[in-house]
């Protein structure tokens, strides 16, 4: 594992004015992002943000800049995730670890899928991050199957299958989507474990409204 520094390097220092404008833009990129994934344009984000579009664009000359400087702080945790999960024993425990804490990071965030998952050219220690979340989480699932704990036939598509079913959680607030997520995952790791004597958690209290997505606010 790799011990250099990971951070995604900062830009250039700027005049306290233009600095105030970029934090703004970013805290507005990332509420918006979460609230409604991705597909947020970049004039919704200035006006949320109280700067002009120009103004925006001149900080961030595309959306994928803006996006990878939102979600700068989330790649990041995730790849600290893998780590530490790296470096504890127990290959069962450290593989359900991070897939309860990714799920959760998705579940309140409808943009991490959308920004963990996609390319990004132009910011290459974003995608070194993503990347090296990706090996790490490999290096996870192979350790829990020598151990005996993860069934052998797993693949990496059953986790593309999960983030698919935990980012269709749809609830009316933060706390019911971790309680959705938490069950919904404990669930597939006793798909995945070998041995399913492990007790679920608590079942949140859904009703069939939660399976239809809410028609956007006006």
């Amino acid at each position: 594992m790799t011990t250099e520094p990971s951070r995604i390097p900062a830009a250039e220092p700027l005049r306290v004015d233009a600095r105030n404008n970029r934090t703004r833009i970013v805290e507005a990129a990332r509420e918006l992002f979460a609230e409604q994934g991705l597909d947020v344009t970049m004039t919704d984000i200035a006006r949320h943000s109280g700067v002009g579009v120009a103004t925006l664009y001149r900080r961030f000359p595309t959306k994928e800049s803006l996006v990878t400087e939102a979600f700068a702080e989330q790649i990041e945790l995730c790849a600290s995730v893998v780590d530490d999960a790296l470096a504890d024993p127990d290959p069962w425990r450290a593989f359900r670890t991070v897939l309860e804490q990714v799920c959760a990071m998705q579940a309140v965030d409808k943009g991490f899928t959308g920004a963990f998952t996609s390319t990004f050219p132009d910011s290459t220690a974003f995608d070194r991050l993503r990347a090296r979340a990706e090996q790490g989480f490999g290096e996870l699932a192979r350790r829990a199957k020598a151990s005996g704990d993860l069934r052998a036939d797993f693949t990496f598509d059953d986790i593309t299958l999960l983030l698919m079913a935990n980012g269709g959680i749809i609830t009316d607030s933060r706390h019911t989507a971790l309680a959705a997520s938490r069950r919904l995952v404990s669930l597939m790791l006793h798909a995945f474990h070998t041995d399913d004597a492990d007790p679920l958690p608590p079942a949140p209290h859904l009703g069939l409204q939660h399976v239809v997505r809410p028609p956007p606010a006006r």
